[in-house]
């Protein structure tokens, strides 16, 4: 896999900056869809002037865990989200997976920083809130925990 993939477009919102590392990136959404069984689906990524960057350029100083990353942003971004995800007997109605998979499974932090999410609103809550700003919430969460990942 080459260093740097290319963003997949325009970033439906307005870029979100964030900082790991003494560096500055932004954190890009696609347009979201909505499936016919009330999924929420949106393409979420990290990019830098090359292109989406790698995990591993987000992970610890001192290494990236051992887990996969989706393993610790996925429950980070849940949380940031917390109140506007449908629960449905016990279970968060949230999915999130890395869009691209690492060439070596077992390096698990070497693949390019673009998730596919998943997330059913809670719905008195997307009833409330226009679809730019369930969009904005779900890209402000993501900053956040991509923000998390650099911590140990």
């Amino acid at each position: 896999m080459p260093d740097r993939i290319p963003a997949p477009g325009p970033s439906f919102l307005r870029e979100a900056a964030l900082h790991v590392h003494d560096r500055w990136l932004r954190a890009g959404m696609g347009r979201p869809t909505l499936s016919d069984d009330g999924w929420w689906l949106a393409l979420l990524w990290v990019e830098d002037e090359r292109g989406v960057i790698s995990f591993r350029d987000v992970a610890p100083r001192a290494g990236p865990p051992p887990e996969p990353p989706a393993t610790r942003l996925g429950p980070s971004l849940a949380g940031s989200l917390s109140g506007m995800i449908l629960e449905d007997a016990g279970r968060l109605q949230f999915r999130l997976a890395v869009a691209t998979p690492p060439d070596d499974p077992r390096k698990p932090w070497d693949c390019p920083l673009a998730v596919l999410a998943g997330i059913r609103w809670e719905p008195m809550r997307a009833a409330t809130m226009r679809p730019n700003e369930l969009a904005q919430a779900a890209l402000d969460g993501f900053r956040r925990s991509v923000e998390g990942l650099a911590r140990p």
